[in-house]
């Protein structure tokens, strides 16, 4: 294990892991390689899940097995336990108290203690807390499957399988983030905490931004696809698009291209004032389309019946006929280079775009191994392997954590011994430093933009932080991308508008930066450093502040193409996502749920702000937190990410056509039309003897299963086979849709986070400051027992709060005004809130 000379963050730390399967052991990983000590117990068979992903998920661990059905290997288990900061599990709720290691009443006995569950369902959701709740039960559950994309619905895939552990990896970055979290609180006020984290709730803040539901919603930001749906559903047309029919509906600059060299080229420049120009003039054809009359529409927050044309550069989505006339042209250029060069022209001129590469590929990649995106390591059971480095680190001991520990079998005495190695230095309790929330007093300054970077940081204002969000005098994205995503990344901000380069809004920018704790911003080193927020120019102007930058390709070195931009979806075509989702590489699609990587980054940056304010608080040192999507890519691909010397295929399901990973645990259409998700496993098989209907299976031969059951299934409607399967403890689900579940448990917004209300939560605002009724999600996957977790207000409108926050700052109202009419600051970016 690391030595206590680690500059690593949470040196120190000591942690017992009891987790299984995915997300337990990954927050145990996410915590270890910040520096913690972890200490993993697992049965004495080994663990649930045999995969070589356990390399991965349990480096920097030290593995002791326990049976905790023996009084002997409890006692053990509580002595590992009496001498940790935080225990971490991921049953069922209760499971592990009626084994007899009860969390309430070790924090009972050490209130300093903190305690983390990760189960699949909530412990107050009486529905389904008992329920077996694999990954892909989860999944289907929650809506995951059904309606899972545009595209798939056009296809008429319904439901849509994908392999990717989206519930585990979301779980494990929301849990690691809160953990640090209430561990930097613990640094404050001496206590500890116990957190629960849902896998349910987990994956529905990662689809927040499908959940969403807004009232008449303008056309002009309805896509071609979402008419054509639309325009099907009315005339009672079947969905039976072809995969070549489906392109012709995408924005042109929001698609893949093939290239001379066969290789598809993914475009993603949709709705930045400058990028699509860009686009163009790198493929030299921008000024033959202007010619033929395009148009850049100067404000394009004005309302659509304004615009000097139909069409405007740099707005989403595109018309269809200037769509289809930029497509073909666009279709031509791009075949006369290879994806290769078009990378280098385009990450050279500023310009979102990338090559689609293969899983395979993306492990084995130059960059991805200079970058530490991808790290070496010669684990005891597979020897050399490649796998995900750090997903989130600190820039002064990023190196250090670019070479983990593998995972290492000892015995009890020597795993007690490496976690009494360690102090716990904490203030005492007292009612003087206690605190309502964990972050109460926190101040942060978002400078973000897209959802990554202002999701991180709406996250951490339910927590009790002050977030300030600052933004462009005059925007650089259209109201597509910054009002429609803003519904949900602006929620719990205060909105100020100003000009950074300008004279008076570079000295409100400065003053801002003076008064805060936090700053986070996804942008390049250049431009951080422009802005004088490097770590040499920020300790002039504020010492203490924390800096934490998110962005798209970074890793832990520098490389060719660290400062490239992008966003998730080019993240997903550079590490496989597309190609595997698509099932080929002239096929490739976009995993079908929109911020898919985007929200999962935006909790690894909140783990980097947690835990740059822990090293703060604990070390005494000022760091900058780093992540970034392509960082966050390796976790959510965790289960395959890895190679070795005697690997099999990468063989994991793929394309539209994969309904599950094999005969136990895929799709079933039933009696009733509709889908279930079986989740078994061969271990399972005697259970099916209890199963009326499906007593034969384990007598079925393996071959034969899948047609076995497809006929049985048939038989009964899916409520009745979901009641049998469950009554016998096997894993199934009724393939839920996203809408049905919003409908069920939505209720008019009471000031309440929706942590009381089970696995699903959603708030109606009649009222909303757009003036449109939205549904959207509560802020309910993280319930603390003691920290509190607030109702985030609505999103208010770009730029309400910049006079009230000028006048935080000093401000004379004659000043602020004199620097409204310069333009140096502004009110708003449009008349109305959701331009129409």
């Amino acid at each position: 294990m690391r030595t206590t000379f680690s500059q690593l963050p949470l040196t120190g730390v000591k942690i017992v892991d009891f987790g299984q399967y995915i997300a337990g052991p990954a927050v145990g990983m996410l915590l270890g390689d910040l520096g913690a000590t972890v200490v993993k117990i697992d049965p004495p068979a080994g663990p649930m899940w045999d995969s070589p992903a356990n390399a991965a998920l349990n480096r920097n661990k030290v593995i002791v097995n326990l049976d905790l059905k023996t009084e002997e290997g409890l006692e053990k288990a509580r002595a590992l336990c009496a001498e940790a900061d935080v225990l971490i599990e991921n049953f069922r709720p209760g499971k592990l108290a009626a084994l007899g290691l009860d969390f309430g009443a070790m924090r009972d006995a050490r209130p300093e203690l903190i305690t983390l569950s990760i189960p699949g369902f909530a412990s107050n959701d009486l529905e389904r807390r008992e329920q077996r709740a694999f990954e892909s039960v989860i999944a289907a559950s929650s809506g995951v499957f059904t309606d899972m994309g545009l595209n798939r619905v056009l296809m008429g895939i319904n439901p849509s399988f994908s392999p990717l552990p989206l519930s585990s990896a979301y779980a494990a970055q929301i849990a690691a983030s809160s953990t640090v979290l209430a561990l930097q609180s613990r640094q404050v006020t001496g206590r500890g905490d116990h957190v629960e984290v849902p896998l349910a709730a987990a994956v529905m803040e990662g689809l927040c931004y499908n959940s969403i539901k807004v009232a008449d919603m303008p056309e002009r930001y309805l896509t071609q696809r979402e008419k054509e749906i639309e325009r099907r559903r009315v005339e009672g047309l079947p969905m039976n698009l072809s995969y070549e029919e489906l392109q012709e509906l995408l924005d042109p600059f929001f698609r893949s291209y093939m290239c001379k060299d066969g290789r598809m080229f993914y475009v993603v420049c949709p709705s930045h004032k400058y990028h699509a120009k860009r686009c163009l003039e790198v493929l030299g054809i921008y000024d033959e389309l202007v010619e033929e009359g395009l148009t850049s529409e100067e404000d394009t927050y004005k309302p659509y019946a304004e615009w000097t044309s139909h069409v405007s550069l740099g707005v989403y989505p595109m018309p269809k006929d200037w769509a289809d006339l930029i497509a073909a042209r666009m279709k031509e250029v791009f075949m006369t280079r290879t994806a290769r060069e078009w990378v280098k022209m385009f990450g050279r001129a500023g310009i979102p775009g990338g090559a689609q590469l293969w899983l395979q590929e993306w492990i084995n990649d130059e960059y991805a191994e200079a970058a530490g995106l991808m790290i070496d390591l010669t684990d005891p059971v597979y020897g050399d392997m490649t796998m995900p480095g750090p997903v989130v680190w600190m820039e002064e001991s990023g190196e250090e954590a670019l070479t983990p520990e593998p995972r290492r079998w000892v015995g009890f005495e020597e795993a007690l011994s490496i976690l009494k190695k360690h102090r716990t230095d904490i203030p005492e309790a007292t009612d003087a430093n206690d605190q309502e929330a964990w972050l109460t007093g926190v101040r942060v300054l978002d400078l973000c933009n897209v959802i990554a970077g202002p999701h991180s940081a709406s996250y951490l204002a339910r927590f009790g932080a002050e977030v300030i969000k600052l933004d462009p005098a005059e925007p650089l994205y259209d109201s597509w991308n910054t009002v429609i995503y803003g519904l949900s990344q602006m929620r719990g901000k205060r909105s100020i508008l100003a000009d950074l380069k300008s004279r008076h809004g570079r000295q409100v920018f400065e003053d801002l930066v003076k008064t805060v704790d936090v700053i986070v911003w996804n942008a390049p080193d250049s431009q951080i450093k422009r802005m004088g927020l490097d770590a040499e120019s920020l300790r002039k102007l504020n010492p203490d502040a924390i800096f934490c930058k998110l962005d798209c390709f970074s890793g832990v070195r520098r490389g060719v193409r660290t400062d490239y931009i992008g966003y998730d979806d080019l993240v997903q075509a550079a590490t496989g996502i597309m190609t595997r989702f698509g099932g080929a590489m002239d096929r490739p699609e976009e995993h079908a749920h929109v911020g898919t990587i985007d929200v999962m980054c935006g909790f690894g940056g909140a783990l980097s702000v947690a835990t740059a304010l822990y090293q703060k608080y604990r070390h005494g040192r000022v760091g900058r937190g780093r992540t970034s999507l392509s960082a966050n890519s390796g976790l959510l691909q965790v289960p395959f990410a890895y190679d070795y010397k005697g690997r099999g295929l990468f063989d994991e399901p793929s394309g539209p056509e994969a309904n599950g990973w094999d005969s136990l645990s895929r799709f079933y259409s039933t009696a009733s039309l509709r889908h279930i998700l079986l989740c078994a496993y061969e271990a399972d098989l005697p259970r099916f003897r209890a199963v009326e209907g499906l007593e034969q299976l384990p007598d079925v031969a393996v071959e034969d299963r899948a047609a076995y059951l497809a006929h049985a299934f048939q038989n009964q409607p899916a409520t009745e086979w979901v009641n049998r399967l469950r009554a016998a403890d096997i894993g199934v689900a009724i393939c839920e849709n996203i809408d049905a579940l919003r409908a069920r448990n939505e209720q008019v917004f009471d000031g309440t986070p929706g942590t009381d209300r089970g696995s699903y939560s959603f708030s109606i605002y009649p009222d909303h400051p757009s003036g449109h009724e939205v549904v959207q999600l509560d802020p309910y996957a993280v319930r603390p027992a003691r920290g509190k977790v607030y109702a985030l207000n609505p999103s208010e409108k770009f730029g309400t709060s910049t006079r009230a926050i000028l006048s935080d700052l000093g401000y004379s109202d004659a000043a602020v005004q004199r620097m409204l009419d310069a333009g140096s600051l502004s009110t708003s970016w449009s008349k109305t809130y959701l331009p129409g």
